[in-house]
């Protein structure tokens, strides 16, 4: 069987982390979307998703195909009733198809399809926030999948630890010394190579990634997911960083979500509660408008190729593009779209012949080329987006 991962109808409501990737390469808990699915069906999937990206995330169609709506999680019984799908069956989610078999070529009448029950909850990422709404369950989930039958690292004896230590896994190559670890309310999971510094606070449930870092004198609540070759320092909470970000040093970052080649300058914070305690209001790029979340902790949402200088701050509920860079004092407005330079005292486009020097720069330091690729995605993203910049006129 071949299985394809498709963006389904939440995509724009998960902008700007979709400008850049489909909806199945969103990190939440440990592993993305994507690796979720083919850790649980064994199979390498491919992608049906927006036509600029198809290039670097191609779709493979054969004669019988299943398609998955990635913007659902995968958990037993799903994968089970995904896996038993027969021709001219789907998986609902109320009117939201999350799963259906077809032949190559052959037109599906959503209509039609023979409904498959499922029992169990179903865990889907609708908007921006639930990525970090739904990160602890996530983690706990990705733990028991990833850690199953397998021998952790001993933890060195600088350490302090607080609960059950086979709720801590350390992979091959971690650092871990001298750091105060608590799995009272989850587990906590150290990537390979990756680094907890001296000193450092960690609540779980948290997973550090591959190769990333922790910085001295850390502190670190539950929920909380550091990606790959990510650096970070000071407070975090209830967060997830996708991957190759950097957060180096103090400042507060809460119920936020960081793309891919971020940078948060020194004593960046963010602020994740309104002062009257009101639910957040956010940016929604699809009714191009602030709406609603229902919650009453938000922070930040930075797309890939952000970066802000020291001592930014960001307002409760702030959405910031790709390629965005932010500095200068006072609260930068709440929705920075995507290639904006500048802060509170005003914005200019910042171009993207400028903006191609910074990622070539930052990829560079991590021995990563700024393809040929990579340029034509971030051009069409400039391009979408300059309906929202109005800086030039």
């Amino acid at each position: 069987m071949n299985y394809i991962l498709f963006d389904g109808p939440f995509r724009m409501q998960l902008l700007p982390f979709t400008f850049t990737r489909p909806v199945a390469d969103i990190r939440i808990g440990i592993s993305t979307i994507r690796q979720k699915w083919e850790g649980y069906l064994k199979f390498t999937t491919s992608t049906y998703t927006e036509e600029y990206l198809s290039q670097r995330f191609p779709t493979v169609v054969e004669d019988d195909n299943i398609f998955i709506n990635a913007s659902y999680i995968p958990v037993p019984e799903l994968v089970e009733a995904v896996r038993n799908l027969q021709s001219g069956q789907g998986i609902f989610d109320d009117n939201v198809v999350v799963a259906y078999r077809a032949h190559r070529n052959e037109d599906i009448d959503f209509h039609k399809l023979n409904t498959i029950p499922i029992s169990g909850k179903l865990f889907s990422i609708k908007n921006t926030w639930d990525i970090f709404l739904h990160n602890a369950w996530a983690i706990a989930q990705d733990f028991e999948l990833l850690t199953h039958g397998l021998q952790s690292q001993t933890l060195s004896a600088t350490n302090t630890l607080i609960g059950d230590r086979s709720q801590v896994f350390v992979e091959e190559g971690a650092i871990v010394e001298g750091a105060t670890l608590n799995t009272t309310d989850g587990p906590i999971y150290i990537g390979k190579f990756a680094q907890v510094m001296e000193g450092s606070l960690v609540r779980g449930p948290f997973a550090l990634c591959d190769h990333g870092v922790l910085k001295m004198g850390a502190k670190i609540y539950g929920g909380t997911t550091i990606g790959p070759y990510s650096k970070v320092g000071g407070e975090v909470s209830n967060s997830v960083i996708f991957g190759y970000s950097n957060k180096g040093h103090d400042g507060f970052l809460g119920n936020s979500v960081l793309g891919e080649w971020c940078n948060l300058g020194a004593d960046t914070n963010t602020s994740n509660l309104k002062n009257n305690y009101a639910p957040v209001r956010l940016w929604n790029y699809k009714t191009e408008r602030f709406e609603p979340t229902g919650q009453q902790f938000c922070g930040l949402m930075m797309g890939d190729h952000s970066k802000c200088g020291i001592n930014t701050m960001f307002n409760t509920g702030t959405v910031v593009g790709v390629s965005a860079n932010i500095f200068g004092s006072g609260f930068p407005r709440n929705f920075i779209p995507s290639y904006s330079w500048g802060g509170s005292s005003g914005m200019t486009t910042f171009r993207t012949n400028k903006a191609f020097e910074v990622a070539q720069a930052m990829m560079g330091r991590r021995n990563i080329d700024f393809t040929t690729e990579d340029e034509q995605i971030l051009t069409e993203v400039f391009e979408q987006t300059q309906l929202f910049r109005n800086y030039d006129k």
